[in-house]
């Protein structure tokens, strides 16, 4: 019982955190499972995390998409490279030693803070389209991007919506809402491959997944609703939001030198 109740609180501070800034905030569910709620198994922790990521995204995607924010030629074309990243990358991810693939979440949550207390960039006007013409100027950009992100979201078991963005971006210059809300389409698929891929080896709690997603619906919604309070603020709740994620990282980092 009482692991079911730090689940379900887990899954709602992980849920506010997403429904006040977005993108980025799944990056404590692994941490908060460990830590607070007690998995002693760093790749059930991770398993159990990306179902959770993957039915996380969907429900936002379709929000995103319901608005037209979400450009489907160029969103598919990366998540089905990705997916193949994401699948090598959390079959690698499974055969590392617990101990390790910690150490280097905890690495990877420091970059993360780092990139989020950069200043965001304007929008990006000179969007390229998907069609016959441009297939062979903006896929293969696409795919390369597509590939390596999805491999990094496998193998951590993230959402890597941070990467996504950006290699929307890159990839076919879409504007950056376009971009935040066609990365839904990748961050779904990476979290239900990583997922998939897991659960073939067992390593997900399915009693976890429900606590923690319920906790999930219940904090996005408390989330979104503050957020709208603090829309003015919304850089500076990212800042304080970067600072708690490099304390985390740091924290794992130290833990996986000890322990």
């Amino acid at each position: 019982m009482i692991h079911d109740i730090l689940a379900v609180g887990a899954g709602t501070l992980v849920g506010i955190v997403l429904g006040l800034i977005g993108g980025g905030g799944s990056i404590l569910a692994v941490p908060l499972l460990v830590y607070v709620v007690g998995v002693q198994s760093t790749h059930v922790a991770i398993g159990t995390s990306a179902v959770a990521v993957a039915l996380s995204a969907l429900s936002s995607l379709v929000v995103h998409a319901r608005a037209g924010n979400v450009r489907w030629p160029c969103a598919l074309v990366f998540a089905a490279c990705g997916m193949v990243g994401a699948g090598l990358g959390s079959t690698i991810g499974k055969s590392f030693d617990g101990q390790w693939l910690l150490f280097l979440f905890g690495l990877l949550m420091i970059v993360i803070a780092l990139l989020m207390l950069r200043e965001p960039q304007g929008q990006i006007k000179k969007f390229v389209p998907l069609t016959k013409d441009s297939m062979t100027a903006v896929a293969p950009r696409l795919a390369v991007f597509g590939s390596g992100t999805g491999l990094l979201a496998g193998f951590f078991g993230i959402g890597g919506g941070f990467l996504v963005v950006p290699g929307l971006v890159a990839g076919a210059r879409l504007p950056l809402l376009a971009a935040i809300g066609s990365s839904l389409v990748s961050v779904f698929a990476f979290g239900l491959t990583t997922a998939a891929n897991y659960a073939l080896s067992g390593l997900i709690d399915w009693r976890l997944v429900v606590m923690f997603v319920l906790g999930g619906i219940a904090g996005s919604f408390f989330g979104g609703r503050i957020a709208a309070r603090l829309a003015k603020q919304k850089r500076a709740l990212s800042i304080v939001f970067a600072v708690i994620v490099a304390g985390v990282g740091v924290y794992v980092v130290v833990r996986g030198f000890v322990g």
